[in-house]
């Protein structure tokens, strides 16, 4: 009964698991909470507003400014960020480092969450940035920002790649990217489609629609939808109508913070030295700053690199970095991050680095060639004295740059001058001239820098600022290390245009002044001992002067025109007859003839070319003909042109006529040659075996071929030996070539001797008579025989002649079988031997 009463209470009920529980409904719906954030655009009250919590903001915007420690608004979000809410086109100018990738960002967020976007929507917001680098950290940002929102955001680039970014680019509702690669993307990608955009940004709006991405974004533009909200950031905004007309704006608003001035705190200074100094004083300025952060510009990418390399051979001892446009894409962003994480380092960088970037505590921003503009120099030292930071800067300009410190003080920018002792500078030029001379390539690397620096210059747009002509090449070539400086071809052929240029305006002044009436009649009548008019004195001197440099040192590469030859014959100095003062002969032929002109030199020291036409030369044609370069590009197309494969070996037969190519990866099987023109990827083994078997049985049958020839090549060897030995046996037993064998005439008659019957055949050689000679001898020895009987003497006699004359016989037999033999192959021998050993038997 117990156990009874117990078993029920034991065995309790367990509850149902609920697989789903209903959460419980808090707040208002989505849709709610946007109409009540739109309609608190309009109430706001920008003097009120100090941190991001009091703009009518998403909670998911809050949520993920509070994770990226962003709390209070800068001026240029303060002024740029109500405005864009209410969906306003802006026009934002601020000062470097002010916060003007957040001001663009909020709003890009959340236009997209009032209109709630998804996926499926496509593009909704497009932010175009002028460099590679400022489009990753504008990415990173938005990453940080906007962790919370469902948005998907995509990074277009160059440098990456683009199959992968086409499949994916209708899925990206933000899309960050550069000029270039989207262009391409409208052009090549069918998914890409800009129907449904809302929002445009332009980040360093003046140089994305520069003259360097005119082009590129008017066809950008063109495919964009007119109705659209348009945000323009930049710390030099522009302001030309035509800018703003190409964009469509509908009523901009410009927001000014502080525009075309640089930071507070930042510390700016100048110093004027010549060019070959430049680098010591930049190495100078490394040794001494070892544990600080220091960007350093210069005009070109060939610069930076020959800067990096050669302070890295000289080893300062902290890291060292280039940035610039010709590196790859991956190396950029690797060198990019290094450069963020360090503590102290020094990047040398070219203008790539100036616009947008944000490096993380940067102590000094160091400008080594002079800025192309204001504009470009306020984004330089922007690198520094970043959210009201300290930073200093310092500016290397050249005796002939000195102008630009005025434009920057007409711009209201403080630049205090300051002074370096020369005497306390090292100067790493030694060691720069033994590195150039152990690599070629880092030599090649300096005059490229040279050369390039010069074409910077040449091309820059303020020539108030920059003035080619005054700058000393060489001598910057030697600071380099440089033992010859490099020959700057455009510099060279501009110096002789402009030679040309004022030979001809003094000829053609010469010729306006004798071509007057008056000016022709005064000088017909005037002597030596009057005066001249002041102008054709100065046009006297400077054609003396001219004539004087033309055959003293002439230019290299000279060619003697007709106008040079005129203006070298013109005769000043009075004389007798027709040359007197400037009336006369004016101008003197060479075919005269006067003793004067007789062993004149009209140039020294150069080289003759012989023209290829010789017997047509004249006087007047050119006397050098420009050598082309040869490329590896043009050596490649010869190539192509005359259809010569790669890894060929050609063969001729005997006649030279028939060639037979053998190439070292050409395969002679059916099964082979199948086999490689299947474009499948990968190595299919089994049928790769096949091919090898068919292959082996082509190869063995040439191994085959090669040991036959050998064996052919052995057995003429050995043949023309035998001969030779056998010619040497006739030379000792004194046979030639004409006789059979030696001269057996003094021997007696066979027949007389041996009593041979008349009836015995003539044709029986001299084999038979052996025969019948060793017969009647085995007969005499018999006893009782009638031979027998003769006397002693004539048996010596028989008896040697035989023994001579079978040794004759036998070399006779000797010979002929050789002869036979040597006719014959292996098997025809061996039937010749078996057929001998039978006949024996």
């Amino acid at each position: 009964m117990e156990n009874e009463g117990k078993g029920p209470k034991n065995h309790r009920r367990k509850k149902p698991v609920k697989a789903f529980t209903k959460k419980k409904k808090t707040g208002q719906p989505e849709s709610v909470l946007i109409e009540n954030l739109k309609s608190q655009y309009d109430t706001i009250d920008v003097s009120k507003v100090e941190k991001f919590v009091d703009l009518p903001l998403s909670h998911k915007s809050i949520k993920g400014l509070k994770e990226s420690k962003y709390t209070k608004l800068t001026d240029i979000q303060k002024a740029s960020v109500p405005l864009a809410l209410q969906g306003k086109d802006i026009l934002g100018a601020a000062q470097t480092g002010s916060g003007k990738t957040l001001a663009f960002l909020l709003p890009v967020l959340e236009r997209l969450y009032c209109e709630q976007w998804s996926r499926v929507d496509g593009i909704g917001a497009l932010v175009i940035t002028p460099t590679r680098e400022l489009a990753y950290q504008i990415f990173e940002a938005l990453k940080k920002v906007g962790k919370y929102h469902d948005f998907s955001a995509g990074l277009i680039i160059g440098g990456k790649d683009l199959k992968f970014e086409r499949k994916r680019m209708d899925q990206c509702n933000i899309v960050i990217c550069t000029p270039g690669r989207l262009l391409q993307h409208m052009d090549e990608n069918p998914l890409f489609d800009c129907v449904t955009m809302k929002i445009l940004v332009l980040d360093e709006a003046d140089r994305c629609l520069d003259m360097g991405f005119q082009e590129t974004m008017n066809a950008i533009i063109a495919n964009l939808p007119p109705m659209r909200q348009t945000l323009l950031f930049s710390a030099t905004q522009t302001k030309s109508v035509k800018d703003l007309a190409r964009l469509s704006l509908k009523d901009p608003s410009y927001v000014s913070v502080n525009e075309m001035t640089t930071p507070k705190g930042l510390e700016q200074s100048y110093v004027i030295c010549e060019l070959q100094d430049k680098l010591q004083i930049l190495w100078s300025f490394i040794k001494n700053h070892l544990k600080q952060k220091t960007i350093i510009f210069f005009s070109t990418c060939k610069q930076v690199k020959f800067f990096y390399e050669i302070i890295c051979k000289l080893r300062p001892g902290l890291s060292l970095l280039p940035l610039y446009g010709t590196l790859h894409q991956l190396r950029r962003m690797k060198i990019y991050e290094e450069f963020c994480r360090k503590q102290s380092a020094i990047l040398f960088a070219t203008d790539l680095a100036a616009r947008g970037l944000d490096f993380p505590e940067v102590h000094w921003v160091v400008q080594a060639d002079c800025p192309e503009d204001v504009e470009t120099y306020i984004h330089r030292v922007g690198r520094t004295a970043r959210y009201y930071k300290g930073g200093e800067s310092l500016l290397l300009l050249l005796p002939s740059e000195l102008k630009m410190v005025e434009r920057l003080e007409e711009k209201k920018i403080p630049v205090e001058k300051i002074e370096i002792n020369m005497t306390k500078v090292q100067n790493p030029v030694r060691k720069l001239e033994a590195f150039l001379a152990m690599d070629t390539t880092l030599k090649d690397t300096a005059q490229r820098a040279v050369s390039h620096y010069a074409r910077a210059v040449f091309f820059m747009k303020n020539k108030d600022v920059f003035n080619v002509q005054s700058l000393d090449f060489d001598a910057f070539s030697k600071s380099l290390g440089l033992a010859v400086p490099p020959r700057i071809r455009f510099l060279s052929r501009m110096n002789k245009k402009l030679q040309q240029g004022a030979d001809s305006a003094v000829a053609n002044k010469l010729e306006s002044l004798v071509s007057g009436s008056k000016n022709k009649t005064y000088f017909d009548n005037c002597d030596d001992d009057q005066e001249q008019p002041a102008e054709t004195k100065e046009a006297q001197k400077s054609i003396k002067q001219k004539s004087k440099e033309s055959e003293s040192e002439p230019e290299e590469g000279y060619q003697s025109d007709e106008s040079d030859t005129n203006i070298a014959s013109f005769k000043f100095d009075g004389g007798k007859g027709a040359n007197r003062g400037l009336g006369g002969n004016f101008f003197t032929s060479d075919s005269e003839d006067d003793d004067s002109n007789m062993l004149q030199l009209k140039r020294v020291d150069h080289d003759i070319e012989t023209p290829s036409g010789i017997g047509n030369f004249e006087p007047g044609s050119e006397r050098t003909s420009k050598k082309k370069t040869i490329t590896k590009a043009a050596v490649v197309k010869k190539i192509i042109k005359k259809k010569i494969v790669a890894n060929t070996k050609i063969t001729f037969d005997e006649e030279g006529k028939s060639a037979v190519v053998h190439g070292t990866k050409e395969k002679k099987s059916d099964l082979g040659r199948e086999y490689e023109k299947e474009d499948a990827g990968g190595i299919d083994i089994e049928k790769a075996k096949l091919v090898l078997r068919e292959e082996d049985k082509f190869d063995k049958q040439v191994f085959k071929d090669k040991v036959k020839a050998k064996h052919r090549e052995e057995k003429k060897r050995l043949k023309a030996l035998k001969q030779q030995e056998q010619e040497g046996e006739r030379d000792e037993f004194g046979e030639s070539d004409e006789d059979e064998g030696p001269d057996l005439s003094w021997l007696p008659d066979p027949d007389q001797v041996y009593e041979q019957p008349a009836d015995s055949d003539e044709e029986n050689g001299p084999e038979s008579r052996l025969s019948s000679a060793l017969d009647e001898s085995e007969d005499a020895k018999e006893p009782g025989s009638s031979k027998a009987k003769t006397d002693k003497r004539g048996k010596k006699r028989k008896q040697k002649g035989v023994n001579d004359l079978e040794t004759v016989l036998k070399r006779k037999r000797k010979q002929r079988v050789e002869q036979l033999t040597a006719d014959l192959n292996v098997n025809e021998t061996e039937e010749l031997a078996l057929m001998l050993l039978r006949g024996r038997k």
